[in-house]
C-alpha cells in the first residue's frame, strides 16, 4: 500500500455508495481513518480482507460499509450477512454501529447473544439479512433450527485474537462449517500469528492483507501515569482523578475486587458502577448506557471487558490492579485515546508492584518514573499537566512481553 493511497480525502473516492456516505455525514464522519482506507475498496469489491488492527482503529466502519453494500434481502431466518464476536458487548455495540448503514439499505440486522432471552432474538432473527453474533448462542439457535446460515455471503470474524484468548476458536469453526460455501470472508484481529493464522489458512482465499498501524497512532495520543499508592488510600487516589473528568474507566483483577472498588467509590462520593460477568446482562446493559451518555462517572470493569467495550471519549483509564501482562496492558489502554483524541492511561502501583510493572513500562516502551502520591496529591487533578521524569530500561525481551505483569494476591 503506497503512502497516496493513506491520502484519500473521502469515502466517495474509496468507492462508498452516496446514501451510505451520506449516514456517515449525519453523524460527523466525513474523513476515512487508515484501516477504512486500506480494507474498503478490496472488501467493497468482494476479496477476502485480513486486518491487523487494534481496537478503536475504525475497523467496525471498515467492515461494516462493505457487509451492507454487498448484503441483499434474503429468506426468513437465513441472513446473508455474519459478523462474529467475542463478547455480548461488544456484540451489541457492533450492530448499533452497522445497523446506521443497514436501516439506510432497509436491511433487517439481528443481535445474537448468551445471557438474554432467545425468544426475543429468533423473533428478530426472522426479518434480519444481517447478524452479529457471539458463538455460543448462535450455534445454539441454528442447531434448534431457529435459523440457517447457509445463505451466508459475507462473514466477518473480529477480534480473532481475544476469540483464540478466550477459548472460542473451536466454536468459531463450527460456525463456519455452517456457512454455505463461496462466500467473502474479512478478519480483523490484533495479531495474525498462532491460532488465528489457523483461522485464516482454513477459511481464506488469497486475502488481502493489511496492517493499520493504529496501536502507534493511539500511543501519541495517550498521556500515561505511573503513580506509587499505598492500597489503603487507593480508591481515594481514584476518586481525587475521576473527579476532575467526566468518565473514568477502572480496570481491576477479579469480579469480587470490581464489586469491592466500586463499592469504596461509593463511599468516596464518586458514582461508580461495577460490571463484570456475574451481573446480569440487562444490568451491564444498563452500567455501559449510562457511561456512555455521561450520566455514569465511573464503570469498573474487571478484565474480560478490556475489549469488548466500545466507548468513545473516555478520559481516564486507570489500571487498579496492574494487568498481568503486556497485551491486557495495550488494550485495556486502548479504551482512551481512540480514533485520534487524546486520553490519559493512570497505572497504580504498589511497593510490590513495581519490578512487575517495569516489566511492563520496558515493553511498552514507557520511560517514566513511577511516582509517590497520597489521595491529598494537589497533582491528581491535573496528572497530563504534571510531567514525571524519564527513566532508561534495557531492551524488552520476548520474555518482558509474554511475562505476568502484577501479582495476585488474596486480601
Amino acid at each position: 500500500m503506497t503512502e497516496d493511497t493513506l491520502k484519500v480525502s473521502s469515502f466517495e473516492e474509496l468507492g462508498v455508495a452516496a446514501d451510505l456516505v451520506a449516514t456517515l455525514a449525519a453523524t460527523g464522519i466525513t474523513l476515512p481513518f487508515p484501516i477504512q482506507t486500506l480494507a474498503i475498496p478490496d472488501a467493497l469489491a468482494g476479496r477476502d480482507v485480513c486486518g491487523q488492527a487494534q481496537t478503536g482503529s475504525g475497523k467496525t466502519i471498515a467492515f461494516g460499509i462493505p457487509l451492507v453494500e454487498r448484503t441483499k434481502p434474503g429468506r426468513p431466518s437465513a441472513p446473508r450477512g455474519l459478523v462474529l464476536v467475542p463478547t455480548r458487548e461488544l456484540c451489541l455495540q457492533v450492530a448499533a454501529e452497522v445497523d446506521r448503514f443497514a436501516a439506510a439499505r432497509g436491511l433487517g440486522l439481528a443481535a445474537i447473544y448468551g445471557g438474554a432471552p432467545m425468544h426475543a432474538q429468533i423473533k428478530k432473527v426472522r426479518d434480519a439479512a444481517i447478524v452479529v453474533a457471539t458463538p455460543g448462542r448462535l450455534i445454539d439457535m441454528a442447531d434448534r433450527r431457529h435459523l440457517s446460515l447457509e445463505d451466508v455471503t459475507t462473514v466477518v470474524i473480529d477480534e480473532a485474537d481475544q476469540m483464540a484468548d478466550m477459548g472460542f476458536l473451536p466454536q468459531v469453526h463450527a460456525v463456519m462449517r455452517l456457512v454455505g460455501g463461496g462466500h467473502q470472508t474479512m478478519l480483523f484481529s490484533a495479531t495474525l500469528d498462532g491460532a488465528v493464522a489457523s483461522l485464516i489458512r482454513s477459511y481464506m482465499t488469497d486475502p488481502v492483507r493489511f496492517e493499520a498501524d493504529a496501536g502507534d497512532e493511539m500511543a501519541d495520543h495517550q498521556e500515561h501515569r505511573f503513580l506509587q499508592v499505598h492500597y489503603m488510600d487507593k480508591p481515594r487516589v481514584v476518586a481525587a482523578i475521576a473527579n476532575a473528568v467526566s468518565r473514568t474507566l477502572v480496570f481491576v483483577g477479579t469480579k469480587r475486587n470490581a464489586d469491592r472498588v466500586s463499592e469504596d467509590l461509593r463511599k468516596e462520593g464518586v458514582d461508580a458502577v461495577a460490571i463484570h460477568g456475574d451481573r446480569q446482562q440487562s444490568d451491564r446493559e444498563k452500567a455501559l448506557g449510562r457511561f456512555s451518555s455521561g450520566d455514569l462517572a465511573v464503570l469498573v470493569a474487571t478484565n474480560v471487558a478490556s475489549r469488548g467495550l466500545h466507548i468513545d471519549d473516555v478520559d481516564v483509564v486507570i489500571h487498579y490492579d496492574p494487568p498481568d501482562d503486556y497485551k491486557s496492558f495495550i488494550h485495556r489502554s486502548g479504551r482512551t485515546a481512540r480514533a485520534g483524541q487524546e486520553g490519559l492511561v493512570v497505572t497504580l502501583v504498589e511497593w510490590d508492584q513495581i519490578e512487575d510493572v517495569q516489566r511492563l513500562q520496558r515493553a511498552s516502551g514507557l520511560h517514566q518514573e513511577i511516582v509517590k502520591m497520597f489521595s491529598n496529591d494537589p497533582r491528581l487533578a491535573d496528572l497530563v499537566g504534571f510531567e514525571p521524569g524519564k527513566v532508561e530500561f534495557k531492551r524488552a525481551s520476548d520474555a518482558d512481553l509474554s511475562r505476568r505483569a502484577g501479582r495476585r494476591r488474596r486480601r
